[in-house]
């Protein structure tokens, strides 16, 4: 028992002393502040002073004392900290001092009321945004910024960007990696980006990032998500995967002079980079495609033995990468770089400084606004010398003179171009001041451009051919030019350039359908459904509607011929006796409007299975009155018959009154006026020349009564348009309406049916506004109301 008890006692002792042992170790670390005896607003200088210093003082080799080791180190490693800027402040905010915890540290904790929770007692570094590595702050996106800067610049270069949130376990373990590849694509030219779901889930989700983490490029506005493992090999191969494939050329002794020879086609000088690596170097490839509007880039492997002749001939050192520029002149480079290590800024800078030909053409309004810009300051004038030439064989001689002519100039306020008149001849005619430039002879003209809108000076200098006289009377010019701008006493306004290259776009277009494609195959391998989920949806509804749209309606459009074809009898000719034909959706052909009668056959697909948005204009006739209604309801609608969503038909009331009369009854207050008129109901209604709006889907109608202007056409005021939306009329029965009774009592002339849809226009513009009065209808009347009165 005595032992028991005693085993007990050692158990609680040790237990202590572990725990006492873990505080200990949990307890505050090392104030490499203090440690250094510096404050922490001390300079870099200080501390590098104090370091110095003291490494000197406690280095074991001169200090003796035992603990002058242990204190060396500390004094190192805190040194260290502070050294780095950012391990500086990762200090100063965390009091982080092990690299191995790079969020928290044991001394931070987050207390809740009374809840403490300490992470260093899971040692885990959840990824909030209190703790998330600030480097990752220099390149969180916004919503408006991705928009207005990313999605632009992505034409010129490619963006990496990471997407995360707070609290991503996941996040922590890609950051080594993320951290070392941001560090190398950014000094190579690629953007970088961070977005954090949390707090720009409207990005993320334009983005189609629906999980973390996850990485994406972004390259002419268009995005392509990362599938492999988060490695700096993957990630590299993945951004130059992102760039196009036809990029870069590749260069040999076999065809060299085909490349270089393809300026005057392209209109771009060529630029050649020698190398000993056997891969095109991704800088080169980022280069080629940040210039790839201006310059055309080929690449050639010293290593290969088929490159022998083209080191020898311009003499390449193949112990650091050598790049040539070539514009009109192929057998001499017109710039050239070597480096042992190039950097982004020295080719940046060597591109921009290279971008044209010595006298290139203006193909297009962006070159020309590039060559000749606008006028801004009096130190900044920019002078164009432009030959308009041909490009006839015959005109060689002279645009290699002014070729050499401008490869002679030094001045850099002069730029030369020149353009094709028979490409360019709207240009050409203003600029020679004649109509028909394209059989003119060449001629060169000074010019200067003042505003944007196209306004510029210009003063035509000489015809050329070549000779010599014509080169000494150009450099004449230029020189009175400098000394006196007023001598460009002409001024026009330029038409904006024609593009030539856009013929181009289709092959453009088959290229980038090309690579587009070869992502989709690419994502549909690594089964990222959910991010193809949009462009599966968009395939599905494409096809569903050509099926919906186009074959159905095929064999909708056949059946309804076939059925219309015993009727077409019935049909009539309206707007130069054009017969009329099935209800169709389509816009009116020629000069003719189509008509078809509702009777029992048309009745279903005409009303009642009308298609949802779809409305059928029914003008109401009888057999007298018929071809003289239609004529004139021809001419009112016509101007309606473009939209696809009406159908117009007539209904002969001599066989289907008892329908009519049905129908009518929901209309009540419509025919409220025509009940008082009736003299109590003794006699029969007369429809003729009614119009009914019917609307199959929703089950209403809109009703249209004639205007009788008869023979008193100037009788009637504004006022009786009122009559026309629904039969409320503003002014009294006895102006408007003249009695029915004496009207029947006399034959009614053939002028005054015609009148009788004068006002049908102005009722058919407010059907379409949707301002006229609506009539429901519980069930459209059965078939058996649409039977022959006997």
């Amino acid at each position: 028992m005595a032992g028991s008890k005693m085993s007990l006692l050692l158990a609680v002792v040790l237990v202590l002393s572990v725990l006492l042992t873990g505080a200990t170790h949990a307890g505050p670390e090392m104030d490499p502040y203090k440690i250094l005896g510096v404050t922490r607003s001390a300079s870099q200088a200080e501390i590098k002073k104090v370091y110095k210093r003291l490494a000197k003082e406690w280095h074991p080799d001169k200090n003796k004392n035992p603990g002058a080791e242990d204190m060396f180190i500390k004094i190192t490693k805190s040194y260290e900290i502070l050294s780095n800027e950012d391990k500086r402040a990762n200090y100063d905010r965390y009091g982080q001092t092990d690299d191995t915890q790079p969020y928290s540290s044991g001394r931070y904790g987050h207390r809740h009321d009374s809840f403490y929770f300490d992470e260093s007692f899971f040692n885990f570094p959840f990824n909030s945004k209190t703790h998330r590595d600030f480097a990752d702050s220099k390149y969180t996106l916004h919503f408006n910024q991705y928009i207005n800067d990313v999605v632009p610049n992505s034409y010129k270069r490619p963006y990496l960007i990471k997407i995360t949130s707070d609290w991503c376990f996941s996040c922590i373990h890609i950051e080594p990696v993320w951290k070392e590849v941001v560090q190398e694509m950014e000094t190579l030219g690629v953007g970088i980006g961070v977005v954090d779901v949390g707090y720009e889930r409207r990005l993320a989700n334009h983005l189609g990032a629906h999980r973390t983490p996850s990485i994406l490029g972004v390259i002419n506005g268009k995005v392509t998500f990362f599938h492999y493992a988060v490695a700096k090999e993957h990630l590299r191969q993945f951004v130059e995967d992102l760039l196009p494939q036809r990029l870069v050329e590749r260069v040999t002794d076999k065809n060299d002079l085909q490349f270089l020879n393809s300026w005057h086609e392209l209109n771009k000088p060529h630029v050649l980079l020698f190398d000993q690596v056997p891969v095109v170097p991704l800088l080169y490839k980022l280069t080629a495609f940040a210039y790839k509007d201006y310059l055309q880039f080929g690449y050639v492997d010293q290593g290969l033995s088929e490159t022998a002749n083209l080191q020898k001939q311009f003499n390449i050192n193949t112990y650091a990468p050598t790049m040539l520029v070539f514009k009109e002149n192929i057998d001499k480079p017109a710039d050239i770089i070597q480096a042992k290590g190039m950097k982004k800024q020295i080719i940046d800078e060597f591109m921009s400084n290279n971008k044209f030909l010595l006298a290139p053409r203006l193909v297009n309004q962006k070159l020309f606004d590039e060559l000749c810009p606008v006028k801004q300051f009096h130190r900044r004038r920019k002078y164009c010398v432009l030959l308009m030439t041909r490009d006839e064989e015959t005109f060689s001689f002279g645009n290699q003179a002014f070729l050499s002519f401008a490869s002679a100039n030094t001045k850099e306020v002069v730029r030369f171009a020149y353009v094709y008149q028979r490409l360019q001849q709207p240009l050409c005619d203003i600029l020679m001041q004649n109509k028909d430039s394209a059989q003119s002879p060449p001629q060169v003209v000074i010019l200067e451009r003042r505003n944007a809108a196209g306004k510029a000076l210009f003063k035509p200098v000489t015809a050329w051919n070549g000779s010599e006289e014509d080169k000494q009377r150009l450099l004449d010019e230029l020189e009175r030019l400098q000394k006196d701008p007023s001598i460009l006493i002409h001024d026009a306004m330029l038409p904006e350039l024609n593009n030539e290259f856009a013929s181009m776009f289709v092959i453009r277009w088959i290229y980038a359908s090309y690579d587009y494609l070869s992502e989709v195959i690419d994502d549909i391998l690594h089964n990222n459904w959910r991010e193809m989920m949009p462009l599966l949806s968009l395939i599905f509804s494409a096809l569903f509607i050509l099926f919906g749209t186009v074959v159905i309606q095929a064999f909708s459009d056949s059946s309804e011929d076939k059925q219309t074809k015993p009727k077409a009898k019935d049909g009539t000719k309206a707007e130069n006796g054009s017969p009329g034909s099935g209800a169709s959706s389509r816009p009116p052909k020629k000069n003719f409007v189509e008509v078809t009668e509702l009777t029992d056959i048309t009745y279903m697909s005409n009303l009642v299975k009308l298609r949802p948005g779809h409305m059928n204009i029914v003008l109401v006739l009888t057999d007298a009155s018929k071809n003289i209604l239609l004529s004139k309801f021809a001419k009112e609608v016509y101007s309606f018959t473009g939209s696809l969503t009406l159908h117009f038909s007539f209904l002969n009331i001599d066989k289907h009154s008892e329908w009519m009369n049905t129908l009518l009854e929901y209309a009540q207050d419509a025919m409220q006026i025509d009940a008082d008129e009736d003299d109590g109901g003794n006699h029969k209604m007369d429809y003729t020349g009614y119009v009914l709006a019917l609307n199959g889907h929703k089950k209403y109608l809109c009703l249209f009564k004639p205007v009788y202007t008869g023979e008193d056409l100037e009788g009637k005021s504004s006022e009786d348009e009122g009559a026309t939306t629904g039969g409320r009329s503003r002014s009294s029965s006895r102006d408007d309406h003249p009695p029915r009774k004496s009207n029947r009592s006399r034959s009614i002339s053939t002028l005054q049916i015609h009148h009788k849809l004068d006002r049908l226009g102005l009722w058919m513009e407010r059907l379409m506004e949707g301002t006229l009065p609506r009539y429901y209808i519980p069930s459209w009347p059965g078939l058996d109301k649409i039977t022959p009165c006997k």
